[in-house]
């Protein structure tokens, strides 16, 4: 069996100054945040305990970058929509959930039950 391997790439810089703006834009307008992504998976101040769960019980490896850092280390990967997750498939990826589908969850389980889907039914 071959090493899957997922990135999810944020649609939010790594810097301090735009984590802090992100973490305000979370508190006093969450409908308008930018980053679906980060808005499943994390509260105003910290990471959802059942996501932190489902990334400790992985059978995959999970790697999460930023896009500025994505953009950085695949410079050639600008066509991408943000945010997006990606299956790393020997020296380039494959979308395995776009950020249309990403926007259209209504909670972290309904990703997690959709990543748990495809990760079973990858053949790798």
């Amino acid at each position: 069996m071959l090493h899957m391997v997922l990135i999810f790439v944020y649609n939010a810089k790594s810097d301090f100054w735009n984590k802090s703006l992100d973490m305000t834009h979370k508190i006093i307008s969450p409908d308008t945040y930018a980053c679906d992504l980060c808005s499943l998976t994390h509260d105003s101040f910290s990471e959802k305990e059942i996501w932190k769960s489902f990334k400790e019980k992985s059978s995959v490896e999970l790697i999460f970058m930023y896009k500025n850092e994505f953009l950085k280390k695949y410079p050639r990967n600008k066509e991408y929509d943000f945010p997006v997750i990606l299956q790393e498939q020997q020296q380039d990826f494959a979308i395995l959930i776009d950020s249309k589908k990403i926007t259209s969850f209504k909670s972290v389980e309904e990703l997690i039950v959709t990543l748990q889907k495809k990760i079973s039914t990858k053949k790798f």
